[in-house]
């Protein structure tokens, strides 16, 4: 029963994180998200980079593929992100979106991260 919990953690991950990073190439498109992160101070490059940690990271955690790495490397991207929304304050439905989601998204991975992959990964070996 407990691999079937940390299965549907990391499916669950897997899924937000995808589903995050789709929406920046396909709904505010990699240019908006590009200008986006520039109105903040970034580079345009960390855009970019984070684009593919959320893509790349979520395909990987869909698949069991390096859980425990895949789930530490997002945990600065959510950092980032609740750094960004910090000054919104807590709750996510405030003006701008607050930091409670963010926050609570990297907690989630850090448990993943300590729980590992679970049932249902494309190879036990790099799992």
């Amino acid at each position: 029963m407990q691999a079937h919990a940390i299965t549907l953690l990391r499916l669950s991950l897997g899924t937000m994180t995808l589903a995050h990073g789709l929406l920046k190439v396909f709904v505010f498109t990699i240019p908006g998200t590009v200008g986006y992160f520039e109105s903040l101070g970034f580079p345009a490059f960390l855009a970019y980079l984070t684009i593919l940690a959320e893509v790349g990271g979520g395909l990987a955690l869909l698949l069991g593929l390096y859980t425990r790495w895949v789930s530490l490397a997002l945990v600065p991207v959510l950092l980032g992100a609740a750094a960004v929304h910090l000054g919104n304050g807590w709750m996510f439905s405030n003006e701008g979106g607050g930091w409670e989601f963010p926050v609570f998204w990297a907690i989630a991975l850090l448990v993943q991260a300590g729980l590992g992959g679970g049932n249902l990964t494309l190879s036990r070996r790099f799992a």
